[in-house]
C-alpha cells in the first residue's frame, strides 16, 4: 500500500495500483477545525487531476478537495453525510472521502511521499 500527498493536503492511498482512497490529511483537518458538512462527488464522476472533487465546510471556512489523480469515482464514504466529524476524528481511516479508479497511475509519481509531505508542513 502506497500513500501519496498533494501540496493542497489531500492524500491518496493506493492498494494494488488501480484504485485509490482519497481524503484530507490530519494537518488539513487541524487547520480547518470542526468539520460540519462534506459534499462528496457522485459515483461515476470522471475527474481530471486537480479538478474540484468535494467540498468540506468547517466552523471556520469552506474548502475544496481536489482530485490528486485523474480517474473515475467508484465509491463515496456515505457515513460522512450523517457524521462529517469522522474527518476530524480519523481523517486517514474512517474519515476517507472517496475512492477513484486511476486513469493514469503514473500521475502518482508527481505527488509527495511521506518525507516530502512532512517537509511541506514543517
Amino acid at each position: 500500500m502506497t500513500t501519496k500527498f498533494t501540496t493542497d493536503h489531500e492524500y491518496i492511498r493506493v492498494d494494488g495500483g488501480v484504485t485509490g482512497t482519497v481524503g484530507i490529511t490530519s494537518y488539513a483537518q487541524e487547520q480547518l477545525g470542526d468539520i460540519v458538512f462534506v459534499d462528496l462527488p457522485a459515483v461515476g464522476k470522471v475527474l481530471n487531476k486537480g479538478d474540484e472533487a468535494a467540498v468540506v465546510e468547517s466552523v471556520k471556512a469552506a474548502s475544496e478537495i481536489y482530485a490528486p489523480v485523474s480517474g473515475t469515482v467508484t465509491e463515496v464514504n456515505a457515513a460522512l453525510t450523517g457524521e462529517p466529524g469522522l474527518v476530524n476524528q480519523d481523517p486517514a481511516g474512517a474519515g476517507w472521502m472517496f475512492k477513484i479508479a486511476l486513469a493514469t497511475p503514473l500521475e502518482l509519481d508527481g505527488l509527495l511521499d511521506d518525507a516530502g509531505y512532512a517537509e511541506l508542513i514543517k
